[in-house]
């Protein structure tokens, strides 16, 4: 979990988004560089992650 997360100061939980490993030449180039951003966890989902992290 520690490598694919990151907890920001203020205590949000950031993920690289899915989808740019492979099959890119059917991809265009804006979506491939909105790919490479990263994106903040879901509401929901950010306790059950917190939780799984070695770090706090």
């Amino acid at each position: 979990m520690a490598k694919r997360f990151k907890v920001t100061a203020t205590g949000k939980v950031l993920r690289s988004r899915a989808g740019r490993r492979h099959l890119l030449a059917s991809k265009s180039a804006k979506r491939k560089r909105q790919l490479a951003k990263t994106t903040s966890v879901d509401v929901t989902d950010v306790r059950r992650i917190k939780e799984n992290l070695p770090f706090r």
